[in-house]
């Protein structure tokens, strides 16, 4: 098996260092990989790419999603925010091809899940989530059909990853000398508040109990660097709790460095003899 034609929508932090690891994964990198982007973006994106990539096969870069299916990707792999999930998604699943969404929480949005799934049962194609940030999906999952009685998140980041979020407007995030819970709720509604923030909290409740189920903690810590993911789950089958320390990316401290390559994985499992 291999992995021919890989679509990434969008060029931001995560597209460009997916891009980088997939041109470098070796025996089982993609043939040709093609990028969507705005209208506005393209000409630059090229610029970027041919300065960063020269030996990368990258097929086309545009703007019109028509392009992209007709190019038959056999995957695509959305790194560009909710909107683009909203806009772009069902499209893409309904052209027949399997995606990979990065944008999790924008699934917290019940119009947007409806089309992304009549899309994908009317084709065939699948949507598929990868864990992302966070370890224990796997787990989670399987518990789920054991029968759940609870699930909780924790997300716990230095208070500069919660710059441009409502955060701002509950605490004093530069003045903080110790943590502070801003938020306490449901996984929608983390997801829809902090759309840049919580997609690990929406992953979390697709595995288990379901958006308005899920308890969802965030919390702005002066003491650490990184951003700390933590799940509690209970149920008929496994009691567990998890904590993972991701290392923020360094092309954005919002997002855990580890949600790339766990993108990069679900990407390259398409086309591995063995996945797992």
């Amino acid at each position: 098996m291999s992995l021919g034609h890989v679509a990434i929508i969008g060029y931001g932090a995560i597209a460009q260092d997916l891009v980088g690891i997939l041109s470098g994964a070796g025996e089982g990198a993609p043939t040709c990989i093609s990028l969507l982007v705005r209208q506005e973006r393209v000409s630059q994106t090229h610029e970027a790419v041919r300065s960063l990539y020269a030996s990368a096969s990258v097929l086309q870069i545009t703007s019109d999603v028509d392009d992209i299916l007709g190019a038959a990707p056999d995957v695509v792999a959305e790194c560009a925010g909710h909107e683009a999930v909203g806009k772009l998604a069902p499209a893409v699943l309904a052209g027949g091809v399997d995606l990979v969404v990065s944008s999790v929480g924008a699934l917290a949005d019940e119009a947007v899940m409806f089309e992304i799934q009549s899309a994908a049962r009317g084709s065939g194609a699948q949507c598929l989530v990868p864990a992302g940030a966070i370890g224990g999906i796997d787990a989670l999952a399987a518990a789920r059909l054991s029968g759940l009685q609870s699930v909780s998140y924790t997300g716990r980041k230095p208070p500069s990853a919660w710059a441009g979020t409502p955060a701002e407007t509950l605490i004093d995030l530069s003045a903080l000398t110790e943590e502070s819970v801003f938020f306490a709720g449901s996984a929608r509604d983390a997801a829809q508040s902090y759309p840049k923030n919580a997609n690990v909290a929406a992953t979390v409740a697709l595995a288990g109990t379901g958006m308005d189920e899920t308890q969802v903690r965030l919390i702005a810590d002066p003491s650490i660097n990184e951003n700390v993911h933590e799940i509690t789950v209970a149920s008929d089958a496994s009691d567990f709790s998890m904590r993972f320390v991701a290392k923020p990316s360094k092309r954005n401290p919002k997002t855990s460095r580890s949600t790339v390559y766990s993108i990069a994985r679900a990407v390259l499992n398409r086309g591995a003899a063995l996945v797992i």
